[in-house]
């Protein structure tokens, strides 16, 4: 096929700047250890500083009037606007609607010619139809449900949402599930520019197919002379993902499918979530029963895209799986970093990349090679505790060679659960200080080594999900609560409230110790970009390690790998009013729970309207009657 068709156990700490305390809030039955005063609570009449990132003005303002798009200018876009500036403060509104139309449907599958399985997808295709916009163009998807017994939700992985949380396609937050026979329509401005996708945030539903690119065309840090596109990469298992969820083991063999059949989450009448019984057992899930390529990994039709030589190709990797970290490379071929998930980079050369689940990379890849055929590779990364029964390929084949398999070897070298090297944003930030860092967690009175939720009353919340695990309520989502002025939100559907706009704030995210499986875990948050202001191994010392944290322009991306047995700090400044999800992006780990949402300015909250309320009433008339009810966290 040529070309492209374009639990563990984990901690996490929340740190803030200047939130003021105040009689104006009602948080209902939020427990005070999770609501962000503020660092000035004591001083009522302090106003907040503004948390902007300090990026010097002659930067912010840079101008390419006379300066065209092109090969040797991918830096530039339209006037006024390129490489240099920063997305979340300023982006151009073309007035263009790009429209698109996502039917879901129940049918099979069979993506490495070895075993036919159960599939949903979108318009019968996986991966589904390529979404495409030009920065600061408006994005309408019309998405119709024709699953028979299962409802569905939509998410824009990565996708700001700025002002449109409502948006976000997430049920239990944001929406109500779309119910059987039901057609949803979700309209949002690409603010930023580059390599995203699209998912199903049902349960683990995403799993059984339901993915696709999303490409924001816009400038770029390196030069390039062709886009070849998207090229996911991804896990594969010839069980469902909701078989595989419901399913104890000794895992049992599943028959081919022979036709199209009702798919459903419980598929036996005794669950046990494997993924928690391998955990109890000290154990991993069952491993992936392959890796593919562009959805693929099917002899003689492995993703073949072909290249002129001496050309430069941008390529745009996305791990779209429920499971496995992935390593690609290009046998004998070197790869130019220049963007991670959304944010532009000062471009480094490697010779491969790790993705963890969420992530992306764009690179550029020379075609210096001589004329032939150059196996594209995906392999499981060990060292994040991935594994697979075989690695995904592809073929990246030179016009002028003869076709068939390459007969060369790998040439990757692996960096271990990291990332391909330095990540240096484009646009530079600082993000906060020491000193403001330091003392605020000096503050912490809480035992990083132990779950639950607590907090300062100040600056820091700290979020422990052994066993505290999300659960929400797919019928009441958290916007129906803020819109209907109701402050009792259950104490599963782990709410976090931020009361103000404009501030830093600051997470450290920390494994607990002494679990009973120590593994990575990739950290995705909605609504946000986040800075990476460091990782380490073992528990966080609140006293030295914030001496260890990269103030100044650290990496900034949207999924970030938690490190074994060891602890993430990141930070954003709140700038998005609602309610956004931050969780593993391991399917078997959310689903188990590992989440948590945080409410941010909900009285700035731009409210759903009728189609919203529409919604949940279908899902209601539907789930009365549903066979099948939900048995997870419903993410």
């Amino acid at each position: 096929m040529r070309g492209f068709g374009i639990l563990a156990v984990s901690c996490m700490t929340w740190v803030t700047a200047s939130a003021k305390r105040s009689g104006k809030y009602d948080f209902g039955n939020i427990p005070p250890s999770q609501i962000l005063y503020g660092s000035h609570y004591n001083s009522m009449n302090t106003s907040h500083a503004l948390a902007e990132r300090s990026l010097p003005e002659t930067l912010l303002e840079e101008r390419d009037t006379a300066c065209t798009h092109g090969p040797n200018t991918r830096s530039c876009w339209t006037s006024g606007m390129s490489i240099a500036t920063d997305f979340d403060r300023k982006w151009p509104t073309t007035g263009q609607t790009k429209s698109y139309q996502l039917t879901i449907t129940n049918t099979t599958c069979n993506p490495d010619g070895t075993h036919e399985r159960i599939c949903l997808l979108f318009n019968n295709q996986y991966p589904g139809p390529t979404i495409r916009a030009n920065w600061g163009d408006t994005i309408q998807v019309t998405v119709k449900n024709e699953v028979q017994e299962n409802g569905t939700s939509t998410h824009w992985h990565g996708l700001r949402q700025l002002n449109t949380n409502d948006q976000d396609g997430v049920n239990g937050l944001t929406e109500c599930p779309l119910a059987p026979g039901k057609t949803q329509s979700y309209t949002f401005q690409a603010t930023q520019f580059g390599t995203t996708w699209y998912h199903s945030h049902y349960s683990s539903q995403y799993g059984e197919g339901l993915v696709g690119p999303i490409v924001i065309d816009g400038p770029a840090s390196a030069n390039y002379d062709y886009d070849l596109g998207p090229l996911p990469v991804s896990d594969w298992f010839y069980a469902t993902a909701f078989q595989l969820n419901c399913t104890s083991p000794p895992f049992l063999p599943f028959p081919p499918a022979r036709k199209p059949i009702t798919l459903n989450p419980l598929t036996f009448a005794h669950r046990a979530d494997i993924s928690n019984v391998s955990l109890q057992a000290g154990s991993p899930p069952p491993p992936p029963d392959t890796l593919l390529v562009n959805g693929t990994n099917k002899a003689g039709s492995l993703a073949s895209p072909t290249v002129q030589p001496k050309k430069k190709y941008r390529l745009r990797l996305i791990n779209t799986s429920v499971d496995a970290a992935i390593r690609v490379s290009i046998d004998n071929h070197k790869l130019l970093v220049m963007t991670a998930d959304f944010i532009p980079v000062k471009p480094i050369t490697v010779d491969s990349v790790m993705l963890a689940v969420g992530q992306r990379y764009d690179v550029v890849v020379s075609t210096d090679q001589p004329v032939g055929n150059y196996w594209i590779r995906a392999a499981p990364e060990s060292s994040c505790a991935s594994g697979a029964k075989s690695e995904g390929r592809g073929i990246l084949h030179y016009d002028g060679a003869p076709d068939g398999d390459p007969k060369t070897t790998s040439t990757a070298t692996s960096r271990g659960c990291s990332v391909p090297g330095t990540l240096t944003p484009y646009v530079p930030n600082t993000v906060g200080n020491e000193a403001e860092f330091k003392s605020q967690a000096k503050n912490l009175d809480v035992n990083l080594q132990l779950p639950g939720t607590t907090s300062n009353n100040q600056n820091i919340v700290v979020w422990g999900v052994n066993l505290t695990a999300i659960d929400i309520q797919w019928d009441t989502p958290t916007l129906s609560y803020v819109k209907n002025g109701n402050t009792d939100y259950p104490t599963v559907a782990n709410v976090i409230e931020v009361t103000d706009e404009n501030e830093w704030v600051y997470w450290i995210i920390q494994e607990v110790q002494g679990g009973p499986v120590q593994i990575p875990h990739p950290i995705h948050l909605h609504g946000h970009d986040f800075y990476v202001m460091g990782t380490g191994s073992g528990t966080f010392d609140l006293e030295n390690d914030p001496a260890k944290l990269t103030y100044k322009n650290p990496t900034r991306r949207d999924t970030e790998t938690l490190p074994a047995a060891g602890w993430l700090v990141i930070a954003f400044p709140t700038d998005n009013p609602g309610a956004w999800l931050m969780h593993c992006h391991i399917a078997w780990h959310i689903s188990q729970g590992l989440g948590v949402q945080f409410l941010e300015a909900k009285s700035q909250i731009k409210l759903p309207g009728a189609q919203y309320e529409q919604q949940c009433d279908d899902w209601k008339d539907y789930y009365r009657t549903a066979l099948y009810k939900q048995d997870d966290s419903g993410l």
